[in-house]
């Protein structure tokens, strides 16, 4: 590795761990960007009642606690040497306790833990959401009741709208794009031929192949064009699907990649530790959206909602979407800290939003049984048979 490799890598591995490594729900995991005005979240010292707290299942609310299922970066429970503390924050100024605070690193590891006990709160992506909706394992939330509901934005309200009823809270979000190594060349037929190429690891990643086969809608596959997509995939058994950005900083800063599919703030970071990297233009892309949901064990959700009050307010989204390199729901919180990020994803700007095809749990609104298209059960499956 030369010196000018080591020290991209260097620089961007530590700017990666600079902040708390938040995780997306596609299993992406995410830190705060290098030159980006990197800011930290001030702390809140913890009240020593929040300290170590001991769950009681059987009391969840009716005295007002919550349990609590999340990402790393979206809601910190710190200690006294905590650099961020939002829950102690929330404890003192609601009167409510989080009685646990659960930390999921990937979507699969949130998606299987989410019935280990009866959490009142979680995030979840579109696939998640559309699994706990049609289980009957989430209730809808009453927009009347969280205060800054009408300042997020209305694409990612009407995202999270199904018949009519509001299932989520939207609160960061973020989309894929395809960049390579200036000095490598090449194009998005690349992306997916090279053996020095990195995917998402992650079912939704058909959804990508599919746009780049042509696909008008990615998450409303016939059987035909999920062939076409997962053959598309299967061109390559030796590239790379990364969960943990740091392999994939690593890859680029030692030479070993020349393309992947990332979030524009992986990008931005790549480009800001000198590594010669830049955006593979295509039409559209690939996105998605997290949100908070109710479960459906709650006996009251009084403390429930003023939790959501608390993460709609824009003080709240500012400080995780500059935490997790992502993007916050409300337009709102695109000050201070939050504002490079908002920029690096083009927050309010509609046109840019509009290239995006922000994902939803295949099939969508179609119908799988009588052939129109594919279900998401069938995607897993092929995706498992694609990393055998």
């Amino acid at each position: 590795m030369n010196g000018r490799r080591t020290y991209a890598l260097a620089l961007a591995v530590t700017a990666l761990v600079a902040g708390v490594g938040a995780t997306a729900s596609t299993g992406v995991t995410a830190g705060t960007a290098s030159g980006q005005q990197a800011v930290r979240p001030k702390p809140t010292p913890t009240a020593k009642s929040s300290a170590t707290p001991t769950p009681t299942p059987s009391a969840t609310q009716l005295d007002g606690t919550l349990q609590i299922l999340t990402y790393r970066g979206y809601a910190e429970y710190g200690g006294v040497s905590s650099r961020v503390n939002w829950v102690g924050s929330f404890e003192r100024e609601t009167g409510c306790r989080i009685a646990r605070l659960d930390i999921a690193q990937t979507a699969e590891e949130l998606a299987a833990r989410v019935g280990d006990r009866p959490y009142d709160l979680v995030t979840a992506g579109p696939a998640l959401a559309a699994d706990l909706i049609q289980r009957g394992q989430a209730q809808p939330i009453d927009p009347a009741k969280v205060s800054g509901y009408n300042d997020l934005d209305k694409r990612f309200r009407d995202m999270t709208t199904v018949s009519g009823k509001v299932y989520g809270v939207p609160y960061l979000w973020a989309y894929d794009e395809f960049v390579r190594d200036r000095n490598a060349g090449g194009g998005l037929d690349d992306v997916f031929s090279s053996t020095r190429s990195a995917l998402r690891d992650s079912p939704l990643t058909i959804a990508a192949a599919a746009l780049a086969e042509g696909a008008k809608d990615p998450y409303e596959l016939s059987e035909a064009d999920l062939d076409k997509a997962t053959a598309l995939l299967d061109r390559n058994k030796d590239r790379t699907y990364w969960r943990n950005p740091i392999d994939l900083i690593k890859g680029f800063a030692t030479g070993a990649l020349d393309y992947a599919q990332v979030t524009p703030y992986y990008r931005t970071l790549l480009q800001k530790a000198g590594v010669p990297v830049e955006t593979i233009k295509t039409r559209t892309t690939t996105g998605w959206l997290d949100s908070w949901m109710l479960t459906s064990s709650m006996p009251d959700t009084t403390c429930a909602y003023r939790w959501l009050n608390w993460v709609t307010a824009a003080d709240a989204q500012r400080d995780a979407a500059a935490w997790t390199g992502m993007a916050p729901a409300s337009e709102k919180a695109c000050k201070g800290r939050a504002r490079a990020m908002c920029r690096t994803y083009g927050m309010g700007d509609g046109k840019r939003l509009d290239r995006v095809k922000f994902a939803v749990r295949p099939p969508g609104d179609c119908r799988a049984d009588d052939g129109e298209c594919t279900d998401y059960a069938t995607w897993v499956k092929r995706w498992q048979e694609l990393m055998k």
